[in-house]
């Protein structure tokens, strides 16, 4: 008999810059059955960012009361901005046999871990400090003080990376995107995930 085919919850880190959205939204067409997770957020939306696309844009009081009611799967402060999961999109997307990504911090995947043992947790790191430094400048979206902040903030990140199961070097966008696939074919040719899967096939040949 077989189990219930359930869904993967993947975790993905990176201090801002390593290109870890890039590579997300990269990998999305390529591997199917895949849905990215949208925080809520008390951050002002940037230019181009659509309310329910990239993000659920909230107020404080809002969000106070989303954290009170326990709504979150994690939640964290970053740059003076708080950030959450919704617990009820991830668990029932994950029952109805897909997988999730959350691109979220080191506290908000460790926190996930604790309330998902089974996720798999993915770091990206950029080729170097100096080339981070660039990708930030390059952006033009933070003042000089905001970038010196952000890399400050990136080495406490980066510190963290032991924690994860995977770690991705961003040097090559190509590189690390066919990597970053190659994880996810991985994971779903687990023994487990197989059986949930392919159960009577198996069970079938195994007679």
């Amino acid at each position: 008999m077989t189990q219930q085919e359930t869904g993967t919850l993947y975790i993905i880190s990176a201090p801002s810059g390593a290109g870890k959205t890039s590579l997300v939204n990269a990998l999305l067409p390529r591997v199917p059955n895949v849905k990215l997770s949208i925080s809520h957020t008390t951050r002002p939306a940037r230019a181009g960012e659509v309310d329910g696309t990239h993000y659920f844009f909230v107020d404080e009081a809002k969000f106070e009361q989303m954290v009170a009611a326990q709504s979150f799967m994690e939640y964290a402060t970053v740059f003076g901005h708080h950030y959450g999961t919704s617990k009820a999109w991830v668990a029932e997307t994950l029952a109805q046999g897909s997988d999730v990504i959350l691109e979220i911090d080191w506290q908000g995947a460790r926190q996930c871990k604790i309330a998902h043992p089974e996720s798999v947790l993915i770091f990206i790191f950029p080729p170097s400090k100096a080339v981070l430094q660039t990708r930030l400048e390059a952006r033009r979206l933070d003042s000089p003080e905001v970038i010196q902040r952000r890399l400050k903030e990136a080495s406490q990140e980066m510190s963290h990376s032991h924690e994860y199961d995977y770690i991705l070097i961003n040097d090559d966008f190509s590189a690390a995107l066919g990597e970053l696939e190659a994880i996810f074919i991985a994971n779903r040719l687990k023994t487990h995930v197989q059986f949930a899967k392919n159960g009577s096939i198996l069970e079938e040949i195994l007679l």
